[in-house]
């Protein structure tokens, strides 16, 4: 009981002491944790594309993969790269997938700031072309379409408004010598312009998706439609850098209906996870890890874990993007929940910064204990010094000096000190009574 009693007496006198320290560590970790914000949102907003398209089924599970996170993907159907672009230069979504080659910085401003960053390249989006064989052996005498230049005169589907396929064919017809007026064109949204194709309303269209895209493989196994072969792939590749000539494998599509007959040239933009500069960094490590899960597996264009990459990106790639390419999942989240180890790894460079700043403080702590503990006794010999004086002076009677005295005694009998402390408190009262010795001797004499 005593040590308990002792133990609680040095807490008492121990807490005032380290208030100011404590308190200073508690608002520079305070100041830390604003300036950091190591907590990222709950709620982010992505823009995916039209409905039943790769950047569809990609947005839900991109969705799906962060949800045990805690952290709310919400989806924004979109036209497609164009709008996407658009909308996070107008701040209105964090994350959209962006088609190569759609952003091009304003001429003359090579080093412009966008505001905008890429977390890198994700999977070929090769540019599909599909055409009735009906329309080409009306128009050629023949079911194939050798050459893009032998489009003149059709009726040709090439991407909504605001998709990056309208942009992207403006461009290849372009390099071929094709303008608006040699073609009829629509802008559709696929959907719709397939179901015009399977009709025969329009001839052919053009779109740029990843293979696994339902519109995709419902084309490539429907009867009378075919698929144009990019013989000149790579020098499509060449005048457009953002471009690259890939195969469809033989038999890819149905190994047992040998389908398609040949390899298929085609050319390919490389879709790209764009976000905005501002967004949490913590935010942007979950995006990469579901990207590995997510794009990481072997496909009909790319090896195993060939995507994500940092290759071909129109724009700046996210200092923690950088980070994941170079060292991967961070350490401690492989160990630790996620929340606990993005707090650490955010705060950590923070955190011993401070303590080294505290650590030559905390010197300060004994000092103010001892002083704080010190001072509940020697301020009683402020009151002994008064007695002494005012016997030293004669003016006043021993009787009074004795009773003044016999209550400085009183009160030091119940000051409590920590056992460490106890010497300086039997000082006190040693010299309490050489003092009341004094008293007593010198009425003696005058008596």
């Amino acid at each position: 009981m005593t040590r308990l009693k002792s133990f609680l007496l040095a807490l008492r006198d121990m807490i005032p002491a380290a208030a100011p320290f404590v308190l200073l560590a508690l608002a520079l970790m305070a100041v830390a944790y604003w300036a950091l914000q190591p907590t990222p949102p709950k709620r982010l907003v992505l823009a995916t594309g039209t409905e039943q398209s790769a950047y569809d089924v990609l947005g839900e599970r991109y969705r799906d993969a962060l949800a045990p996170f805690g952290i709310t993907v919400e989806l924004r159907r979109t036209a497609g790269s164009g709008e996407n672009l658009a909308l996070l230069q107008q701040g209105a979504v964090d994350v959209a997938f962006l088609q190569g080659g759609i952003y091009q910085a304003p001429p003359g401003e090579p080093d412009h700031d966008p505001g905008l960053v890429s977390l890198g390249s994700l999977f070929f989006e090769p540019v599909w072309l599909f055409y009735r064989e009906a329309a080409a052996a009306e128009k050629l005498g023949r079911p194939t379409l050798a050459a893009l230049s032998e489009l003149r005169g059709w009726s040709l589907n090439a991407g909504a408004e605001g998709s990056g396929v309208k942009l992207l064919s403006e461009r290849i017809f372009e390099l071929n010598g094709l303008t608006p007026s040699d073609l009829r064109l629509s802008h559709l949204a696929n959907t719709p312009a397939v179901v015009e194709l399977l009709e025969g309303r329009i001839d052919a269209m053009v779109f740029v998706s990843a293979p696994d895209a339902p519109l995709v493989q419902m084309l490539l196994l429907t009867p009378g439609i075919r698929l144009f072969s990019f013989v000149q792939a790579e020098a499509y590749a060449r005048k457009l850098p953002y471009l690259s000539a890939v195969t469809l494998p033989r038999g890819v599509v149905d190994l047992a209906r040998d389908m398609p007959g040949d390899d298929v040239r085609l050319i390919a933009p490389t879709a790209t996870l764009a976000a905005q500069e501002s967004l949490h960094p913590a935010l942007v490590q979950l995006m990469m890890q579901a990207a590995t899960r997510i794009h990481g597996e072997a496909g009909w264009f790319a090896r195993a874990n060939e995507f994500p990459n940092a290759q071909h990106v129109d724009l700046p790639l996210a200092a923690e993007a950088q980070r994941y390419y170079r060292s991967g999942t961070p350490w401690l989240q492989r160990y630790l929940p996620f929340w606990l180890s993005n707090l650490i790894d955010r705060m950590w460079v923070v955190l011993v910064s401070i303590i080294a700043v505290l650590i030559p403080l905390s010197r300060l702590v004994p000092p103010l204990y001892e002083f704080r503990v010190r001072s509940r006794i020697f301020r009683w010999y402020a009151r002994l010094r008064d007695v002494e004086d005012a016997l030293e002076r004669g003016d006043t009677p021993p009787d009074e000096l004795l009773e003044e005295l016999k209550d400085v005694e009183d009160r030091a009998s119940h000051i409590s000190v920590p056992l460490s402390y106890a010497d300086e408190l039997y000082a006190l009262r040693q010299h309490i009574d050489l003092v009341r010795a004094r008293i007593l001797g010198g009425a003696q004499t005058a008596g």
